[in-house]
């Protein structure tokens, strides 16, 4: 779709711009300093509009945290009917927004409201970063160890709460997860010095390992068994509960994928289920590996190596 659209001028300032679908784009202002941007939005996954809100706000500012950026300043994003929803709701909204960012240090600077009949909201955030610290996706190198901070199945549990088929156990897990920061991940990243990482949100883990292996040129591979799963979620998938990001995520990475005949099919479901502030995808050396996933787990206890980076081969990702 944007093969057409003009090209844009070198810029030499560019560090990070849209070309290998990273979390942020990123720009030099000067060599000791640059700007680290991005927008998020998206419609309700849970029923209370405050945690909405929060959930909103931190996934926003995730992706600053993706690059190893510090977010400073967010500006809103509002899509909400001007009749027929109480208004209150709106301000629950924005309340659990504000609060998230305050929480995190990021100054709200204003935003835009739109009259619209599907509500929506999120953030443009900006944060800063050293130009030589940026991780980004095409760090990955052979050799490497992915790591997971986070469990997966949010996304099949929040078409569960539409469904009414999620217990409320499993509702307080996932909505846990998806507010617990990226920012311990990103401070871990700057002290091991990690050059490839991502955040795993609306593409999938196997969308957002796609996107990573394609843009480093090399093939990622990964142990099913080991990646980490919320409780509830594989019941979830098993029963059906899918988005409709199961089909289009896909389709996005295609036959470039290569999974195993013997990973269980419900659990493939989870692999491709999209995600809302969903864990780091890190690619870290295999000498600092351990100590960097003994460092995340002080605060992501679910944390796991998932896998490792080989060289690029027929797929650009592998599932065993």
């Amino acid at each position: 779709m944007l093969s057409g659209l003009p090209k844009q001028p070198n810029d030499p300032n560019l560090i990070v711009g849209f070309d290998t679908a990273d979390d942020a784009g990123v720009y030099r202002l000067r060599d000791d300093l640059a700007l680290v941007q991005t927008l998020d939005f998206f419609t309700p996954i849970v029923d209370d509009p405050y945690d909405y809100g929060r959930i909103a706000g931190l996934n926003s500012i995730n992706d600053v945290w993706a690059m190893a950026g510090t977010p400073i300043t967010a500006m809103a994003i509002t899509c909400f009917p001007k009749k027929g929803v109480d208004p209150a709701i709106l301000g629950e909204i924005m309340r659990g927004g504000l609060e998230t960012l305050n929480r995190y240090g990021v100054t709200l600077v204003g935003g835009h409201s739109v009259d619209n009949e599907q509500i929506m909201f999120g953030y443009s955030v900006t944060g800063v970063i050293h130009p030589d610290k940026v991780a980004r996706n095409s760090g990955a190198q052979t050799g490497d160890v992915i790591i997971l901070t986070k469990p997966l199945g949010t996304g099949v549990i929040s078409t569960g709460i539409k469904r009414g088929s999620a217990t409320e156990a499993v509702v307080k897990g996932s909505i846990e997860t998806m507010l617990t920061p990226g920012k311990f991940a990103a401070e871990a990243m700057q002290e091991f010095a990690v050059k490839g990482a991502t955040d795993v949100t609306g593409f999938s883990l196997l969308g957002h390992a796609w996107e990573m292996a394609r843009a480093s040129s090399v093939t990622i591979e990964i142990e099913a068994s080991a990646v980490p799963l919320l409780d509830g979620a594989l019941e979830l998938a098993r029963e059906g509960m899918l988005t409709s990001g199961d089909k289009t995520n896909r389709e996005y990475v295609g036959s470039d994928v290569r999974i195993d005949k013997t990973v269980d099919q419900d659990l493939v479901k989870l692999l491709f289920d999209p995600q809302t502030a969903g864990g780091m995808l890190i690619s870290v050396s295999q000498d600092a590996a351990n100590s960097l996933l003994q460092t995340l787990q002080a605060n992501y206890p679910v944390a796991q190596k998932i896998g490792r980076v080989t060289d690029e081969s027929s797929h650009s990702i592998v599932v065993h």
